[in-house]
């Protein structure tokens, strides 16, 4: 499963530092169409998440990820064959739907591999992510100096035969087993005989609301450092860049290794108290990043990537663990999907609170990384009942891997 997660990010690499460039030179769209696309896929593609979850707790897992590598391929290959707004419109969304349900149903398949092991698993499944990433947002880089609609549409299919590969590589995969935990609670049981229903879960439902918040610091690599970066005096352009290339080498060097502090639902929720110092230490070196000259703004910024590097790193870790051990067994898909809102969710609203913050000036970086800490402290205080009554034992799982 490394090796697809590997070919998988190659793939997504490969289109997403280019899909802009492609709907603007080769299907000739205006900037607002471009913009407006990308809004409704990623609208529609919110729903993926739940739905794949769902799907997955009924089906075996395998095979719906097989189906939707296959439905992501086909929403690839179909862009190719158009210029017409609508149905590129519509291909954007099935995609997007398409790569929201996998990446949920990925973290599921791996949760029920790894069992007790499965935070370490996930970082080394996140490492091989960036890792892929990387490679492919550089052959893509390698393939745009030659500028022309042939580069543009050969990366484009790249990208639909790599989830070709992908499907063609799970076919083999043996499905992987439910965990089985050895003490439930009441609130795990199900009712009336029908699975848990994460819809009425208030404490889960206000534990995805806090992540949501917790996954802002995605947006601030996206947007909020390119944006303050071209807005600061003195700064040069091409340090955005250059941040983005020091995250994604924290992540490969540094995931596994910060993964041994999660590997209990106790370590991981403990884990949330540092992680709130890093948010707000990332907030403050931004907001003093405006207050010197450039090779002050530039040691600043750098200790901001690095330390928001830090805070990401580590959420992904609690979040690993806790998204899991907050969940009833007999509907994890389900539970595992409304989770996957949380992210979806940040893409909308982390935009507008990272513009709100640069708008805002030095107080609203501040702000916003101290905001995103006491989130943390509610998320540390909200879980503490719910674990306290509902102590896990996981065993570990084996099951061979394609």
């Amino acid at each position: 499963m490394l090796l697809i997660t590997f070919l998988d990010r190659i793939g997504s690499g490969l289109w997403a530092s280019v899909s802009v460039l492609y709907f603007t030179y080769v299907s000739g769209l205006s900037i607002a169409q471009v913009g407006t696309l990308a809004a409704v896929s990623g609208a529609i593609g919110i729903a993926g998440a739940p739905l794949g979850g769902r799907i997955a707790d009924r089906f075996p897992l395998t095979r719906v990820l097989i189906a939707l590598q296959v439905l992501r391929a086909l929403a690839s290959f179909a862009l190719l064959t158009t210029d017409h707004y609508p149905l590129l419109l519509a291909y954007s969304a099935v995609g997007s739907l398409g790569d929201r349900a996998s990446s949920v149903l990925t973290k599921l398949y791996a949760t029920r591999v790894a069992g007790a092991d499965r935070v370490r698993y996930q970082a080394v499944n996140r490492t091989v992510s960036n890792a892929g990433w990387a490679l492919g947002g550089l052959a893509a880089a390698a393939a745009l100096t030659l500028g022309t609609t042939t580069a543009y549409c050969w990366l484009l299919a790249g990208d639909g035969l790599s989830f070709v590969m992908v499907a063609l590589l799970t076919l083999p995969c043996a499905e992987p087993p439910s965990i089985t935990r050895i003490a439930a609670t009441a609130d795990d049981a199900p009712r009336n005989g029908r699975p848990a229903n994460p819809w009425r879960d208030r404490t889960y439902l206000a534990y995805v609301a806090t992540e949501t918040v917790l996954f802002l610091d995605d947006t601030v690599f996206k947007i909020g450092l390119p944006l303050w970066i071209a807005h600061s005096q003195g700064v040069p352009h091409g340090l955005a860049p250059l941040l983005l290339v020091l995250n994604n080498l924290m992540v490969v060097a540094l995931q596994v290794p910060l993964a041994r502090y999660g590997t209990s639902t106790a370590a991981a929720r403990n884990l949330l108290l540092p992680l709130s110092v890093a948010f707000a230490l990332g907030g403050i070196t931004m907001a003093f990043s405006a207050t010197g000259g450039t090779l002050r703004a530039v040691c600043l910024l750098t200790a901001s990537a690095a330390t928001f590097t830090l805070a990401e790193m580590l959420h992904a870790t609690v979040s690993w663990e806790l998204s899991v051990a907050l969940a009833p067994d007999n509907a994890l898909g389900a539970y595992l999907g409304v989770h996957g809102l949380a992210q979806s969710a940040q893409r909308s609203i982390g935009p507008l609170a990272v513009t709100a913050a640069i708008a805002t000036g030095p107080l609203g970086w501040t702000l916003f990384g101290t905001t995103i800490a006491l989130t943390c402290a509610i998320q540390h205080r909200l879980v503490r009942d719910r674990l306290q009554r509902s102590p896990l034992s996981v065993p570990p799982v084996t099951v061979s891997e394609h």
